[in-house]
């Protein structure tokens, strides 16, 4: 059995626990000049809290706590398969829980079942052709999460988003362990990330959407709101304008992991620069429930920010800024804060990653229903704007975004990348999440 661990980072996935029964709907919308717009269900699931204080958005009683998740569905095989999946800008590969994974945490979900769909085919888990004449025994994969694991083998289908269809490759669970998978409020996992962090080209959605050029651009976009008066969606293929309280502005991705990562200059309170975290990373994670760093920023963070326990001085915190660029994405309070029946307390979770991955930070739920984000894979960069809520004012808006010296940020209008040629990464074998 040849094994390939691309996936060790415990902040993503740890987080999500079991949901409600009702089905979620994905609705995909097509525009002029072949782009998608997926719509996401937004649900508050559980994950099994601790006696301590959890660093978590959202309240937790007795043991319980509550988080954001944002999922759809897509649909595997011929004839169609049904799966809720997370859109995932921090993994590689779709994956989702076979027809003989006995696990009970495969027990609790859909699973797809191989012998049903006519399309599928095996293939090699490093995403070349296999040989099983001369195999020993058929190629799995193995993925670390942050807590468990999971064994699967590798599959081809045809996968369809709504009407947007193409044949891939995917990882088709054969075990799943019982904590976290378990409590997951999904099926599944859609990767969305960089193609290095794939099992190999066929693996990741967006290599192969761009070679078949399917798409306007070879990028997506992401609008997360907490309102149940507005949709939450990931559009591939153009960049919605009107989900833009700001301009946009492009920062490089800065590193090979596959993450969606850029660099931190620095953190600053009320727009002040800190000297914190020069020269961090942070990964821009869709995945990921929380706000993540290394534990001795937050731990410098906390003394700074000076956030009584029992929340008598939270209307006067300061708003906490990362400087990317020459830019500073502002979190108000609320953001930053777990504010509950227990009192107030940061609620950055802790993330050591060694050098030469850390130290990191992870962008999850609470920065991306403030900010919108452009993922553009042709030219390795991420884009960022005010997220437009209905609720949010202009002087609200425009205090979330500023250039460094000195008042809103305005760029000159954000050019679309046009279509692109494939042009695959180098996979690593080995990868850490």
């Amino acid at each position: 059995m040849t094994i390939f661990r691309y996936r060790t980072l415990a902040v993503t996935l740890s987080l999500l626990a079991c949901a409600t029964a009702s089905e979620v709907q994905v609705h995909v919308e097509e525009t002029v000049g072949a782009s998608y717009t997926v719509t996401l269900e937004k649900r508050l699931v559980k994950a099994q809290g601790s006696a301590k204080r959890s660093h978590s958005k959202h309240h937790r009683k007795e043991g319980i706590v509550h988080k954001t998740a944002y999922f759809g569905n897509l649909g595997i095989g011929t004839p169609e398969q049904s799966f809720s999946v997370v859109f995932d800008t921090g993994s590689g590969n779709l994956l989702v829980p076979a027809n003989d994974c006995s696990s009970e945490a495969c027990k609790a979900h859909e699973k797809f079942q191989q012998a049903k769909s006519s399309s599928v085919k095996e293939v090699s888990c490093d995403g070349t052709a296999p040989d099983w004449e001369h195999a020993a025994a058929r190629d799995e994969v193995t993925i670390t999460f942050g807590t468990g694991e999971v064994w699967g083998r590798c599959l081809q289908d045809n996968l369809c988003i709504g009407s947007v269809c193409d044949r891939g490759s995917f990882i088709a669970a054969t075990y799943e362990s019982r904590n976290p998978f378990k409590w997951f409020a999904f099926d599944g996992v859609l990767g969305l990330a960089l193609p290095s962090m794939s099992q190999g080209p066929d693996f990741n959605l967006m290599s192969r959407l761009k070679e078949r050029k399917i798409l306007q651009s070879a990028l997506f976009s992401v609008f997360l709101s907490d309102l149940d008066t507005e949709r939450s969606e990931v559009t591939f293929g153009e960049l919605k304008r009107d989900r833009l309280a700001s301009d946009l502005f492009w920062v490089p991705v800065e590193r090979d992991s596959g993450y969606w990562e850029v660099q931190i200059q620095d953190i600053t309170l009320n727009n002040n620069p800190q000297s914190i975290c020069k020269g961090c990373f942070v990964a821009v994670d869709t995945g990921t429930s929380e706000l993540a760093g290394p534990s001795d920023v937050i731990e410098l963070l906390t003394s700074k920010v000076g956030v009584q326990k029992d929340c008598q001085n939270y209307e006067d915190l300061p708003k906490l800024g990362f400087v990317i660029g020459d830019h500073i994405l502002n979190l108000e309070p609320r953001d930053y804060v777990d504010r509950d029946f227990d009192g107030c307390d940061v609620s950055f979770m802790p993330l050591d990653v060694p050098p030469p991955q850390g130290p990191l930070f992870v962008f999850g739920i609470p920065f991306l229903q403030k900010f919108f984000t452009v993922y553009d894979e042709a030219n390795r960069r991420v884009g960022f704007g005010v997220a437009n809520h209905t609720n949010q004012d202009a002087a609200t808006a425009a205090s979330l975004l500023v250039k460094m010296g000195g008042g809103q940020f305005h760029s000159e209008h954000a050019e679309l990348p046009g279509p692109q040629s494939a042009g695959f990464m180098k996979k690593h074998t080995f990868k850490w999440r």
